[in-house]
């Protein structure tokens, strides 16, 4: 099973007992972020577009607990900047295990391996690994040469140690369907347990602006790369937020679902868009006016996105609202191969994009003082 019984029985007992409270606006992931700084500069990434002083800030253990405990997730994930450069890492990792909190730690695995040793196996923790895509499509989007093979050896290494290991797949325009296919059969054969995949959304401040999906894109590149799909593929994802990629479904955003907590505090509404700040999450929901986001409300800025940060809860959402959700869920989990002539012939007649030259980020984002942070800190966590 792509996702273990019990964290699957945590989800659907807690997503009941929402429902039961008659709450319709509840958390499901808190998007955690200690830190914003990277070792990477990905041309589509619109979170370390900060200066030094700010890329050197992070959230202590402390911290990380009492936002946790505030909105009383049952899954956290830690995205970034990259996780692993921060210190305490470990620590707060453990102390959401202590917590019985399923923990996704987002890493590019540039550091993966050599820390593998400051973590333990638990069935509360995930390494969630960004590979995005072979290895050609995936240095492109990282902006970095032999980031793929590196990336690759730090999932095999977690896997040998007896991690559980997911990866994160972000798909831009361009992406080659039937090498996102052959993608998943290579991280099925590292021993990868599931997937998550979801189109690029477009940061403002993204310094490569040309890539991003549209939704009809997002729908064609989708219902070829998820229809006639393999019985090995294991997904990281509710069946429902795929079947809304693959345009068969249409799904409201529910922005509260994955809130984000930063440094910053409290990001409004959501982890893609930054509308200023909120000290408590109660403050979160009863100040941002919801009705403002997510395509339905003609928010220019929401007009494209698909992303899971915004539709995998809304999924979630349809299949515990009501018994026809419940079906459609079993019916996809148990039965969805999604056989589809149509989408075979997409695939078949898919001409290959050629991505151009690497956008990179300019130096003056990640500063020399930056490089020298994350570098020292590397040291501190790891050796």
């Amino acid at each position: 099973m792509a996702i273990p019984v019990s964290q699957a029985w945590t989800v659907a007992t807690y997503v009941i007992k929402q429902k039961l409270a008659g709450r319709k606006r509840y958390p499901l992931v808190l998007m955690l972020e200690p830190l914003f700084r990277c070792n990477l500069a990905c041309a589509g990434c619109g979170k370390i577009q900060y200066p030094a002083h700010i890329l050197k800030a992070e959230l202590t253990p402390e911290e990380c607990f009492k936002a946790v405990e505030e909105c009383g997730v049952p899954m956290v994930s830690i995205p970034g900047g990259e996780p692993l450069l921060h210190p305490r890492m470990p620590e707060i990792v453990q102390g959401l295990i202590d917590r019985k909190k399923y923990v996704y730690m987002c890493t590019n695995a540039l550091l993966l391996k050599e820390k593998l040793h400051l973590f333990k196996p638990s069935k509360y923790l995930s390494f969630s690994v960004h590979v995005d895509g072979e290895k050609e499509h995936h240095d492109f989007g990282v902006c970095r040469e032999g980031g793929h093979d590196i990336a690759m050896e730090g999932v095999r290494a977690a896997v040998a140690a007896g991690f559980r290991v997911t990866t994160n797949t972000t798909l831009f325009d361009g992406a080659d369907p039937n090498s996102v296919r052959r993608h998943f059969d290579q991280l099925m054969e590292a021993g990868v347990d599931s997937m998550m995949i979801s189109p690029g959304y477009t940061y403002d401040k993204a310094p490569d602006q040309k890539h991003f999906l549209g939704r009809a894109r997002s729908r064609k590149l989708f219902r070829a790369l998820l229809s006639n799909r393999k019985k090995r593929w294991q997904f990281n994802a509710n069946p429902i937020f795929l079947e809304f990629l693959m345009g068969k479904r249409e799904l409201t955003c529910t922005p509260w679902g994955m809130p984000t907590f930063s440094i910053f505090g409290w990001q409004k509404p959501c982890y893609l868009l930054q509308d200023g700040y909120a000290d408590t999450f109660q403050e979160l929901l009863d100040e941002v006016d919801w009705a403002n986001y997510g395509t339905e409300s003609g928010n220019p800025r929401c007009a494209n996105c698909m992303v899971h940060s915004g539709y995998e809860a809304s999924g979630v959402n349809y299949t515990f609202g009501s018994l026809k959700g419940l079906i459609a869920t079993a019916k996809a989990m148990f039965g969805g191969l999604y056989e589809d002539p149509d989408a075979q012939k997409l695939l078949n007649d898919w001409k290959p994009t050629n991505h151009g030259q690497l956008v990179q980020i300019g130096s003056g984002i990640l500063s020399a003082e930056s490089e020298r942070v994350n570098h020292s800190e590397s040291l501190v966590a790891g050796d």
